[in-house]
């Protein structure tokens, strides 16, 4: 069946209009960015994070089964803040939208990407690695980005140089980003949160070690 999506905003406003993925993530400033492949998972992996203390969660679209994570989880765990990574298409964009996605995540950034945000009023965090992109973000009303891959395209020195020409942006550094040393991504003042993979690491999530992911969790929460 074919579900037709409404957009929230008209096409014409800037994507500023919309809350911006920050405010969805209230105190959380460590996004886990997952790959479900099955409803065990998407379960499983979801109450682990619950357990932790992580009310957030990123599904990559790398897979056949990833939309259907997303509305699992949007209705079976509530409280969990649901954001779709590796959007690549406005077509993806649309499909996340209709699942009940509550942001939307690219490893790019396309005028393509930033009108679709625009017609559908879902937060949205593009990706960007030189300043032309951030400008191209600055031109549609964006105030965040996710600086991907970080630790290839200059890490915590490209977010320091970025800090003067784009002192009004934040990021939110993905790619490289570890146990080791996100703490210092998130001391810088234009860092507002981080993503990674090492809270739910995909050898533990195919194992369905929920257990040692929840104490994993909890060494970033408490």
């Amino acid at each position: 069946m074919t579900h037709s999506i409404q957009p929230k905003i008209d096409k014409g406003q800037n994507v500023n209009t919309l809350p911006a993925v920050s405010t969805l993530l209230g105190n959380q400033k460590v996004v886990p960015v997952v790959v479900i492949e099955n409803e065990e998972q998407a379960h499983g992996l979801a109450q682990a994070l619950i357990d932790g203390g992580v009310t957030v969660i990123e599904i990559t679209l790398r897979n056949a089964f990833a939309t259907e994570a997303i509305r699992l989880i949007k209705q079976h765990y509530p409280t969990m803040v649901v954001l779709a990574g590796t959007v690549n298409s406005a077509a993806q964009y649309a499909e996340v939208v209709e699942a009940g996605v509550d942001g939307v995540i690219s490893p790019g950034i396309t005028q393509g990407l930033l009108e679709a945000a625009m017609q559908h009023g879902v937060p949205y965090l593009p990706g960007v690695a030189t300043p032309s992109e951030v400008l191209l973000g600055i031109e549609y009303g964006l105030t965040e980005c996710k600086l991907f891959p970080a630790t290839v395209v200059g890490g915590m020195s490209a977010l320091k140089a970025f800090n003067g020409p784009f002192s009004n942006v934040k990021f939110c550094p993905t790619g490289g980003v570890s146990e080791s040393n996100y703490q210092e991504f998130l001391a810088l003042p234009n860092v507002v949160c981080v993503g990674g993979s090492w809270l739910a690491p995909s050898k533990l999530v195919a194992d369905g070690k929920w257990g040692e992911i929840t104490e994993l969790c909890k060494a970033v929460t408490s």
